[in-house]
């Protein structure tokens, strides 16, 4: 669509025909008054130049033209987004490699075929794949990762390398840090990570599915606080069901159901955040889906204009113009006998 940057400039063109008619009619009143044509009748008359003033005039009306702008506009939404900063704390202790089996599998033989089909995947799988979706979502945000479980070991920084952040992601293994939970150590590592960020919220989700059975120097409630301090809020996640299976050395036995509600509870309420309880590879998608919608991201669309100028090729042929009215006039006032 092309429209004018000052359209009020093109009523100039109104002038062009009184502009016209004036030299027209100028060009036509005899300079000299004789009573007889005869002692002329040998030279040869002028040619009017009406094709050089045609080319001036209608140099004129595309000088005007240029100088209202024309312009070609395409539309443009210009994002400006102020994202949050995430870290994300997942136990990676031995227990998370229990799968969590539905009521629907009854025997051993049943519960192995689901786990070579695939379509039963142990704790730590149906997290790192639910934390997967969450961070495609979320391409605003700077997302950090935090392995426990005996110890708590940086992964990554708050980053907006998501393709960086979800390489990690896919390299994190069942026992890797040990065998037992500290819940202490990935809060104050994550406090570490934001305490220093200029983002306008900062968040640290926990996904667990055992108890505090790791020595701290803090406690989790401790950590907790000092979490509060730095206005960090904690969001919890209780990872397990009463009906869970491990399989070690070719053996399936039942494991308790381990994670400390209570304790999950109260750390996510010192820092005004949400306790979530993941049973299972449904509830897990439902509690990213709730953190998700909980923590959303601010994303400002301004609109503006894209304009393509035709004021600068319109003055070239404006000038064109003007140069070939000279050459014509000049070759015009020639005049033979």
């Amino acid at each position: 669509m092309i429209d004018f940057a000052y359209p009020w400039l093109l009523l100039l063109l109104l002038l062009v025909p009184l502009i016209a008619y004036y030299c027209v009619f100028r060009q036509k009143q005899p300079s000299v008054t004789v009573s007889t044509v005869e002692p002329f009748a040998t030279v040869r008359a002028a040619r009017r130049p009406g094709f050089p003033l045609s080319c001036m005039l209608l140099a004129l009306c595309v000088l005007i033209v240029a100088l209202a702008r024309p312009r070609a506009g395409n539309e443009k939404f210009l994002i400006r987004s102020q994202g949050i900063d995430i870290v994300l704390a997942i136990d990676l202790s031995g227990s998370m490699a229990s799968y969590d089996v539905p009521r629907n599998i009854t025997s051993g033989r049943d519960l192995v075929n689901a786990i070579e089909g695939g379509q039963l995947k142990n704790r730590l799988e149906v997290a790192k794949e639910e934390i997967a979706k969450f961070i495609a979502e979320r391409p605003n945000d700077r997302i950090g990762l935090i392995g426990f479980a005996d110890v708590a070991y940086n992964l990554a920084p708050p980053t907006l390398d998501h393709s960086w952040l979800l390489a990690h992601l896919a390299n994190l293994k069942p026992g890797i840090l040990g065998e037992m939970t500290g819940i202490a150590s990935p809060i104050g590592t994550g406090v570490s990570r934001l305490r220093n960020s200029d983002a306008p919220r900062r968040v640290l989700v926990l996904f667990t599915d055992g108890s505090n059975t790791a020595r701290n120097s803090l406690t989790p409630e401790q950590a907790a606080e000092l979490a509060k301090k730095f206005d960090i809020i904690i969001h919890t996640v209780g990872i397990g069901s009463s009906n869970a299976f491990a399989i070690d050395r070719g053996q399936i036995f039942q494991v308790e159901d381990q994670f400390d509600e209570k304790l999950l509870r109260s750390l996510a309420e010192i820092t005004a955040g949400k306790y979530f309880r993941a049973a299972d590879a449904d509830g897990m998608k439902q509690v990213m889906d709730e953190i998700n919608q909980l923590e959303k991201t601010t994303v400002e669309q301004p609109r503006y204009m894209e304009y393509r100028e035709y004021a600068p090729q319109l003055a070239l042929a404006a000038l064109a113009l003007l140069m070939l009215a000279f050459l014509a006039q000049s070759t015009w006032k020639l005049r033979l006998p």
